[in-house]
């Protein structure tokens, strides 16, 4: 062999132990292929799944926003949830958060199912529930797409977000948004003023620890937003009932006031307020209450536990217990099952009228007085678009027993059980098989009697309610900013006799909101083949505007057909049974 092949030989070997070098390393670096819909959370990776045939949209369902609020994390500040490597699933809502079954669900299942019948009164749900939902189109974003977070209602004491008309795909995809949807703690577990669990950090002491868990999946849609193909300075935060009076607590806490960026960039509120009775007309009906009334009902839940363990004998003893018990009283209330805590407030609590829950006013987390701190100009300075629909009280007329002036008696004949169990099996195409005068009592027919009429005495429980804290906040936004906007709901084509019944009843509306008109609670009494086409026209009308206000912080679009002007005026959705009616008032 000559020298010179040799070289060659040499050479020749040299390179090709270097490329089984590569190839080796090349076979040890090669990860597996990521899934398709695979997104990076801050917390770790999280699998979606693809309904692009069925809905047009990419879901990533039960995502973990804050660890399991249970045991020494009952009645404590969310924190952040412990980080995860491999891909999580993302494909099923997470359970709904404790509650007492009511007539809205989730029932034994967590979805919309005939379980709610038989669960109404009962504990459902898990404490460990402080997870979030997003949908968005399927395709990737051409450019970030604007974050819709939705905060349902309930009273603050029920709901979920698995109810099947909050399911954001047909949002997402008819407004080329990313929608999401939030669980939170509720009741007793959600809003609690008791001193002995008082550590002295201002925000888990001031008891909102619901507001609390929003805030944290405020955050958590920040750092997470561009994953989904979302824009983070662009985020609306949307709420519906409670879900509204949450909102707005948010849009005036200190707590958020002082952040150095906004976790929201505008405000959707339907059909909720956040007033105390010094700003309201005499006789309205305030949602935001004194601390100490929560206060009195922390200690009664507490006392009321002592009771029922056999602790203390009486009230009395409770009270010294309690006083004297130090931290012990603490590990008393967290070693407590849901169950119980939430019996007593079905009873001992109910009876002497405790059970309610809401935002408390502790000066940090919640104003002491929010119309006056909006007034003030200490908010968070977003636009504003507020909802209300025509009849919201057609949804409560068993209030109407609050007082002499609003009839004295209840409005409603059939209880929880027997509402549902009709309406979950109503056939709407069939001739009516109910009358107004199984469902109303007759001191209130016919309904359309001046003052005395089921209509007019819910008309009025609505005046000195919804539209009295609607107005209150809008007066003093307005006073503050130009973008304020405001629309009333008024489609009552339902089949007779619930045109008269509910008519554009109290979320009502959420349907059109979200276009969603398959199975739910009066899914079977309200919607027909014969107001199918007017119901869809409106139903698209209203997602663009909720669309083009997420896009722009304004709701008026091209496509409107009328100039939605701010509030004072309110722009009117309605629609007869070919077409919607969009009309300026």
């Amino acid at each position: 062999m000559t020298r010179r092949m040799a070289q060659a030989h040499r050479a020749a070997a040299r390179t090709g132990a270097a490329l089984v070098l590569l190839l080796v390393a090349g076979c040890a670096t090669v990860a597996p292929p990521r899934p398709a819909l695979q997104r990076d959370t801050p917390w770790g990776p999280v699998i979606g799944s693809d309904d692009a045939s069925a809905t047009g949209t990419w879901s990533w369902k039960g995502i973990p926003y804050a660890r399991a609020p249970v045991g020494e994390a009952r009645w404590r500040a969310p924190r952040a949830p412990d980080r995860w490597t491999a891909a999580r699933p993302a494909t099923a809502f997470a359970p709904a958060c404790v509650q007492t079954g009511r007539l809205y669900g989730p029932g034994l299942h967590n979805r919309y199912d005939e379980t709610i019948g038989t669960s109404l009164g009962k504990t459902v749900g898990s404490e460990d529930c402080l997870y979030l939902n997003v949908w968005t189109p399927a395709s990737p974003a051409v450019k970030p797409r604007p974050v819709i977070v939705f905060v349902h209602g309930g009273s603050n004491i029920t709901g979920y977000t698995a109810d099947p008309v909050y399911d954001g795909a047909a949002l997402a995809r008819h407004e080329d948004a990313v929608v999401v949807s939030v669980s939170y703690r509720l009741g007793v577990f959600g809003f609690l003023h008791q001193a002995r669990l008082k550590t002295g950090q201002r925000e888990e002491d001031s008891g909102n620890f619901a507001l609390l868990d929003i805030v944290k999946a405020l955050e958590f849609v920040g750092a997470s937003a561009a994953a989904f193909g979302g824009d983070p300075q662009r985020v609306t935060l949307m709420g519906q009932s409670a879900g509204a009076v949450n909102v707005y607590a948010l849009l005036t806490s200190p707590m958020m006031v002082a952040r150095d960026k906004p976790l929201f960039h505008r405000v959707i509120a339907l059909s909720g307020g956040i007033s105390a009775a010094r700003t309201l007309p005499k006789g309205a009906i305030a949602g935001v209450q004194p601390a100490a009334l929560w206060a009195a009902r922390g200690d009664a839940l507490l006392h009321e536990l002592l009771i029922a363990e056999g602790r203390a004998p009486d009230e009395a003893g409770a009270r010294r217990l309690a006083s004297e018990a130090g931290p012990a009283a603490a590990d008393w209330l967290r070693a407590a099952s849901a169950d119980t805590l939430l019996g007593l407030v079905r009873t001992r609590l109910t009876q002497r009228g405790m059970a309610a829950s809401n935002p408390i006013p502790d000066g940090w987390v919640v104003a002491e007085d929010p119309i006056e701190a909006i007034r003030a100009g200490h908010y968070v300075h977003v636009p504003v678009l507020a909802g209300h629909t025509r009849d919201e009280t057609k949804l409560f007329p068993q209030l109407f027993a609050m007082r002499p002036d609003l009839g004295g008696t209840s409005g409603r004949l059939l209880d929880d059980a027997a509402v549902f169990a009709l309406a979950s099996r109503y056939d709407p195409e069939a001739a009516p098989q109910t009358t107004i005068e199984q469902w109303v009592p007759p001191a209130y027919l016919p309904a359309t009697t001046p003052v005395t009429g089921f209509d007019a005495r819910a008309a009025e429980l609505d005046r000195l309610w919804f539209t009295a804290i609607r107005d209150d906040v809008l007066n003093a936004l307005r006073t503050q900013q130009d973008a304020v906007w405001a629309y009333e709901f008024e489609w009552d084509e339902l089949p007779a006799p619930f045109d008269r019944i509910f008519g554009a009843a109290h979320t009502f509306d959420l349907p059109f909101v979200f276009g969603n008109f398959g199975p739910s609670l009066y899914s079977r009494i309200s919607f027909t083949r014969a107001n199918e086409p007017g119901r869809l026209a409106l139903s698209g009308a209203m997602q663009n505007a909720v669309g083009a206000f997420a896009r722009s912080g304004n709701p008026n679009h091209p496509g409107l057909g009328v100039a939605w002007q701010g509030w004072p005026r309110s722009l009117r959705f309605d629609a007869d049974a070919r077409s919607a009616q969009l009309l300026p008032q």
